[in-house]
């Protein structure tokens, strides 16, 4: 059954496709909250919606349209439109039926992922197809399908020379590897057209932290241009229409800070085919608190991957690298754009240093710029000699930021505080999962300047005093509530030679 209502356009975009009605219009044509409805316009333009219910801001007779479906609806204050109960999309069963255990058909995964894209499905629902993914798994077949799916709804690039990408599956504090990786690979005369994702479970993504050098929203043929004409660009891949399904799925897994390997895979490897990407290396973070926890596992992903790539015609090596604690020493946007910058001047962490050029130099040997076994000299080479840093300034002015920064330019967050060593001793354990909470909770990566440093890593010698952690934030409250729960959760254990004393019993 269709009733007429008329049009209020909210200035508001949902990133969600909803319409909001009166409670008291919903009660009488008992209808409830994530119903699905049909809006028509007098000129026969239509569309899906999910209902939300107000009390307040929405009258009787009225629909509250969002600004984003009144442009593509062309419809203004004051329209009349047609709302009529429309049915569950085919893409709800196929869901139900992974929860259910059953493996899915190509179109099968072709109809849900084209459902999200198109705002078909609620948050909830796309939710449920991601813990499937977590609980009960994917076989190969069924992660190839959803990756060309989540790959052939958006753009594709096209390139009229191999295209060279590194990507990490995250998990690791401090990652800020691809700021190094990126104008290295780029300044051997290879085209690297970067994109990256922003967090899901870390303080900060590559596209966050680059965010603090320069804009990193651009359309495809920004993007092709940009490359083209540095050889290498960081962007995020969210406003490119690449894999568009991949930021809404990132967007609804991010409260939950989950990543299920199957979704994960997917998820890299449709961006990579968006891109036009011939050769990846991809770095695989093995250590505590990290996604994958012991090498065994890692091997095992890393063959996975691999297969993906021959799937989709794409050349993946794989970099197993040590995540037991962070890469360097900054973690969150800004503290990791700041030490990335001091890397590429010569100046940063050996651990920032030796995985960049690791990973680089893989990539190098890939495209024959050495041999195998001399990429990473080669890469040291690139970035000690300063082209790498030259690089890098030539990125960041192309995509809209300064050329003239350096590390001290880059700002502080207003507030910090640092926690000092209890007694002399040893730094013999750091915790992962601890430090990016802590990050989390000063506000990263949201609050770009918040985040934290780490003073001292595993095997560093310290006296009763000395700095193990200092954490920023622009907001005291959050600063006090990060500070409390590194209290209670240390990030960083000191012990000293004796470990444990043990007597008679008393």
């Amino acid at each position: 059954m269709a009733f007429e209502f008329t049009a209020k356009i909210l200035d508001i975009t949902s990133k969600s496709r909803s319409i909001i009605m009166n409670k008291d219009d919903a009660k009488k044509l008992r209808m409830n909250i994530n119903d699905r409805v049909k809006v028509i316009t007098k000129s026969g333009k239509e569309t899906v919606c999910l209902l939300d219910i107000t009390s307040t801001f929405i009258s009787p007779g009225e629909i509250g349209v969002f600004y984003n479906i009144s442009e593509d609806l062309e419809i203004k204050n004051g329209d009349r439109v047609i709302i009529e109960l429309a049915p569950s999309p085919a893409s709800i069963r196929f869901i139900k039926k992974k929860m259910d255990g059953r493996n899915l058909s190509k179109e099968e995964f072709k109809i849900i992922v084209s459902d999200i894209v198109n705002g078909t499905l609620s948050d909830l629902e796309i939710l449920a197809f991601v813990l499937s993914q977590k609980f009960l798994g994917m076989d190969m077949d069924e992660i190839e399908f959803l990756t060309r799916a989540m790959a052939e709804t958006g753009d594709i690039l096209k390139f009229d020379e191999p295209v060279y990408d590194k990507h990490s599956i995250g998990g690791v504090p401090g990652n800020k590897v691809s700021l190094l990786i990126v104008p290295i690979v780029a300044a051997a005369g290879l085209l690297i057209p970067k994109t990256s994702s922003r967090a899901i479970t870390s303080p900060s993504g590559t596209a966050d932290t680059m965010e603090v050098l320069a804009p990193v929203e651009f359309d495809a043929e920004e993007l092709k241009r940009l490359a083209i004409k540095t050889r290498g660009v960081i962007v995020w891949g969210g406003a490119l229409n690449l894999a568009p399904a991949d930021d809404i799925i990132i967007r609804v897994e991010h409260p939950l800070s989950i990543d299920p390997k199957p979704q994960m895979m997917a998820s890299i490897m449709s961006k990579k085919i968006a891109v036009g990407v011939n050769f990846l290396v991809l770095d695989i973070p093995v250590g505590k608190g990290a996604k994958i926890e012991n090498i065994n596992d890692g091997r095992k992903f890393a063959r996975q991957m691999v297969e993906l790539g021959e799937r989709v015609d794409i050349k993946v090596e794989c970099g197993i690298t040590y995540a037991d604690q962070p890469v360097g020493h900054a973690v969150g946007p800004t503290l990791e754009a700041k030490e990335a910058l001091e890397a590429l001047l010569g100046k940063g962490p050996t651990s920032l240093i030796e995985k960049s050029t690791a990973l680089a130099g893989i990539l190098l040997e890939m495209a024959g710029k050495a041999t195998r076994g001399a990429g990473q000299d080669l890469a040291k080479k690139i970035l000690y000699s300063g082209k790498a840093h030259k690089k890098m300034l030539e990125i960041i002015e192309a995509q809209g930021g300064d050329p003239k920064i350096t590390p001290e330019k880059i700002p502080l967050a207003a507030n910090s505080i640092t926690i000092e060593s209890p007694a002399d001793g040893y730094v013999t354990r750091v915790s992962n999962s601890s430090i990016n909470q802590i990050a989390r909770i000063a506000g990263a990566p949201f609050d770009k300047t918040a985040g934290l440093i780490l003073h001292r890593k595993v095997g560093y010698k310290v006296k009763k005093g000395d700095p193990l952690l200092t954490i920023y934030a622009e907001n005291e409250s959050k600063l006090t509530t990060a500070h409390s729960y590194a209290i209670a959760n240390p990030p960083v254990t000191v012990e000293g030679m004796l470990l444990q004393r043990i007597s008679e019993n008393v």
